[in-house]
């Protein structure tokens, strides 16, 4: 078989030009520090690659909503704890002045302003935000969810937060459902005042009537405010009422039981967002190592192969000039 010069030129070029190819990879590979450039270096890998970029991106977005969550509620938290320690100071002050033969008058009116304040500090309680966000207004985040009259203008609305694919976390805690021993109730009674607004008077006067009868027949728990119960308290020591200073304390235990479970609860919330937060972490780190294992390159045998493709490629040149013939150019010279 007869082997022509084009065929000689045609083998020296293409191994030249695979060599170059090879150390054009291997340097490229020593520049980016990675053996996956581009998805034809490996399409499965890169894929897996992409695939695991993916999931990092989730898993970091998971990790900003647990921490917005986490922030939600460890303010919540500190929030009723003023609002625990409120209801303690105000208990010391119905106990120090229910019995006539302790306090007379004079004190009861003196502390009459401290319970003033105590008002004026759980309502600033219940209105603490977090930036422009009310904690405590359910969805209704944009504007404080307590009156100075004590009046809760909120819903029950539960901020959900996926903290993990497909598990889902409330965030705030409704006010309603904090500052009421009842919240049902509660919010049988709003309701009931905005029909008995939005009706005619006599429309109004059934519906009164109506709720008189039936009032015997309910079972439904009496449900205590603790903006209320403030109030009542100041009304009892301005006008003297005992009794009425009395009434409230067993109320005032009611409402701190109250504060306590809700605080139990975000305690529950807080341990498992840490745990969650925990796994992503751990989760995160596992990709970071899978990635690393597809994408980077092992510099030692890269440094190495591209030492030896250097070798390959002055062979290629070498054995060049054996392959090609003189022509009778050079006979010429």
């Amino acid at each position: 078989m007869r082997v022509t010069e084009g065929t000689n030129y045609d083998t020296i070029r293409d191994s030249i030009q695979r060599s170059r190819s090879r150390m054009e990879n291997l340097q490229q590979q020593t520049a980016t520090l990675k053996k996956l450039n581009t998805p034809s270096d490996d399409p499965v890998g890169s894929a897996k690659v992409l695939e695991v970029r993916t999931d990092r991106m989730n898993n970091d977005q998971f990790q900003m909503n647990a921490k917005l969550a986490e922030t939600f509620l460890n303010n919540t938290d500190h929030a009723l704890e003023e609002l625990s320690n409120i209801l303690v100071r105000a208990k010391e002050i119905a106990i120090g002045q229910a019995s006539g033969a302790r306090a007379n008058d004079d004190t009861r009116l003196a502390v009459a302003e401290e319970v003033s304040q105590l008002y004026q500090q759980a309502v600033a309680t219940a209105n603490r935000r977090i930036g422009e966000r009310y904690i405590f207004g359910g969805y209704k985040t944009n504007k404080p969810p307590l009156d100075n009259e004590g009046r809760y203008t909120g819903d029950n609305g539960h901020m959900m937060s996926e903290i993990a694919k497909g598990i889902f976390l409330s965030m705030n805690v409704p006010g309603i459902e904090v500052f009421n021993t009842n919240p049902q109730a509660s919010e049988d009674a709003r309701s009931e005042i905005y029909r008995n607004n939005t009706q005619g008077e006599r429309q109004q006067n059934r519906t009164l009537a109506s709720a008189d009868e039936s009032t015997p027949e309910r079972s439904e728990a009496e449900n205590v405010n603790l903006f209320q119960e403030l109030q009542n308290l100041r009304i009892g020591l301005l006008s003297g009422d005992t009794g009425g200073i009395q009434n409230t304390l067993e109320r005032f235990d009611q409402m701190h039981a109250k504060v306590v479970s809700e605080r139990a609860k975000i305690g529950a919330r807080v341990a498992g967002l840490q745990t969650t937060t925990q796994s992503l972490e751990r989760h995160t780190i596992t990709n970071a190592q899978l990635t690393s294992q597809l994408e980077d390159a092992d510099m030692a045998q890269v440094v190495s192969d591209l030492a030896k493709e250097e070798t390959v490629f002055r062979s290629s040149l070498q054995s060049s000039h054996k392959l090609i013939q003189p022509t009778l150019l050079d006979f010429l010279k």
